[in-house]
């Protein structure tokens, strides 16, 4: 440890990738909610895959373009995600992978 000052230079607050940033992803991925805090000290929810110790966000717009996927494809194993846009015009593109 050092002072304050030194510990606030170095702090790096927890980062949330995103699904879209996994090259592959499995349908039966466990997906929990997570609490994190924004630098205000407020908190906020987001649903998470964890890989590799890493949390990977899950949009809602994900889950919602899975389940008809899953309605036409139930036997569905893996697919990619892809992303477009930035802030409220990203946009998410499932891939299906066999």
């Amino acid at each position: 440890m050092g002072t304050l000052g030194q510990e606030a230079d170095q702090y790096e607050p927890p980062k949330t990738k995103n699904i879209s940033e996994l090259e592959k992803v499995s349908v039966d991925a466990e997906i929990v909610e997570k609490e994190y805090e924004k630098s205000d000290g407020s908190t906020f929810k987001l649903k998470v895959i964890v890989v590799d110790g890493e949390d990977y966000r899950v949009p809602t717009s994900v889950l919602k373009a899975l389940k008809t996927i899953r309605e036409e494809k139930p036997e569905l194993k893996f697919l990619k995600v892809k992303k477009t846009g930035e802030g409220l015009k990203t946009e998410y593109t499932i891939v299906t992978l066999d």
